[in-house]
């Protein structure tokens, strides 16, 4: 099965001290050990910039850019990063389909890449974000068993 990561997986597992991050750890590990292929987007990356570079204040990380380019240079290095495909048309069909607006707008894209590339499945920890779209099947960390 092909699972794509969810931004959200991502940021909690560059953070080792947060509550989250040892449920993210062992669902990657489980997933891993079951042979799974474990994908991201470049949607995932714009995302995780964004609040690896966001300051502390800001609910960010606080990284500088050469951090931030650092942890974005190892999530490829771990993870498939799928193609950049012509993903525009697909976005515009599901954000019109599903009535996405504001900040959904992002996960749609991630939902736009699982489309294009053929990935029914998406890796989060936050399951209502994607119950929208029924194509799409949600698995959260601490369902990984």
């Amino acid at each position: 099965m092909a699972v794509l990561l969810d931004t959200n997986i991502l940021l909690r597992l560059s953070q080792p001290n947060h509550p989250s991050n040892p449920i993210a750890e062992q669902a990657l590990l489980i997933l891993r050990r079951r042979g799974e292929l474990l994908h991201i987007a470049s949607q995932n990356l714009v995302e995780f910039w964004a609040v690896a570079t966001r300051p502390l204040t800001e609910n960010g990380l606080g990284l500088g850019v050469e951090q931030a380019a650092t942890e974005i240079a190892f999530l490829k290095r771990l993870f498939v990063l799928l193609p950049e495909a012509p993903l525009q048309i697909e976005w515009e069909r599901l954000v019109t389909t599903f009535r996405v607006s504001g900040k959904n707008s992002h996960d749609a894209r991630l939902v736009a890449a699982m489309m294009v590339h053929g990935i029914g499945h998406i890796l989060t920890f936050n399951a209502t974000d994607f119950v929208r779209y029924s194509s799409v099947s949600v698995i959260t960390p601490a369902a990984v068993t």
